[in-house]
């Protein structure tokens, strides 16, 4: 019931049912650095999807915390590249540290 209608191939010997992918009118992601171009490099655990969001999307708005001038970020160092970002947006960028307060 599910393959109705659907494009059917076989795999290594294994019948799978093809569907085309996930695809957004807009992806909003939030970068490290960035360029004018819209290259973007990301930082710790946001190299795990946003890269895959940015493409994901028809029209990518990226929020960057630092814009650095072209040729600045290393081609090997670009986790998503310009091609994907149509806005870039230099944001303000916050660093939320816990603040211990003791009584006076």
């Amino acid at each position: 019931v599910v393959a109705e209608g659907k494009e059917q191939r076989e795999f290594a010997g294994r019948p799978c049912i093809l569907e085309p992918g996930i695809r957004s009118d807009f992806a909003i992601v939030k970068a490290w650095r960035g360029d004018r171009y819209g290259n973007l490099q990301y930082r710790l655990a946001a190299r795990n999807f946003n890269p895959l969001c940015a493409a994901a999307g028809r029209i990518t708005i990226a929020e960057v915390e630092e814009l650095v001038e072209v040729g600045e970020i290393e081609p090997e160092r670009v986790d998503t590249p310009g091609i994907y970002v149509r806005h870039l947006i230099v944001g303000p960028h916050e660093k939320r540290i816990e603040r211990r307060k003791t009584s006076s």
